[in-house]
């Protein structure tokens, strides 16, 4: 048992008969009143977000968890398919555990969340950024470089990303996973 100052993100908690993962946390400790702490709370069945606000102190469940690398291998319509890399054992996951899997290039190594209690798989971890190559985007137009002009690109594993109009065909980009924007473009 856990209570509100224990709360971190990526946090594996039950809440209302469902299992969530904390994936924004803010301790308020307002001028009148008693302090609490406003979560995002992600469903790692459904992968519904929801906001919830506990008052300070409160007690929460905590789910013990553990991490494992695996590699991801391949989708397979809703599911996708990941090989964990010290015993080689397959898993396949529904994409809902999945924060970004538009981003999920093929050898991808990411972190898979267990529940220890009975071995479930809960939710996916990314790294925190990813490099892809651009597959396709339209050519920059000369002098529209007045603001910030983004332009919307296909990656390789056919995401659309906006990206700056320098960003041509071929180009490596740093994507980071959280948001699913573009971050910088890559030198090889």
């Amino acid at each position: 048992m856990a209570n509100t100052s224990d709360i971190r993100n990526g946090l594996c908690i039950r809440y209302n008969h469902d299992i969530f993962k904390i994936i924004e946390f803010l301790h308020v400790k307002p001028g009148k009143g008693p302090a609490f702490v406003r979560t995002k709370l992600k469903s790692v069945t459904t992968g519904k977000v929801i906001d919830n606000t506990f008052s300070a102190g409160h007690k929460i469940v905590d789910v013990r968890v553990e991490t494992h690398k695996f590699q991801y291998l391949y989708p397979e319509g809703d599911m996708y398919h990941f090989m964990n890399v010290e015993d080689y054992n397959q898993i396949t996951l529904n994409v809902n555990t999945i924060d970004n899997p538009g981003l999920l290039k093929e050898g991808e190594v990411v972190t898979v969340i267990i529940n220890s209690e009975d071995d479930m798989p809960l939710s996916v971890d990314m790294p925190a950024s990813v490099i892809l190559e651009v597959t396709s985007t339209e050519p920059g137009v000369k002098g529209n470089t007045a603001t910030n002009a983004t332009k919307p690109a296909t990656v390789e594993t056919g995401a659309t990303i906006n990206v700056p109009l320098f960003i041509n065909e071929g180009d490596k980009i740093k994507i980071e996973t959280a948001k699913g924007t573009y971050k910088e473009r890559v030198k090889e």
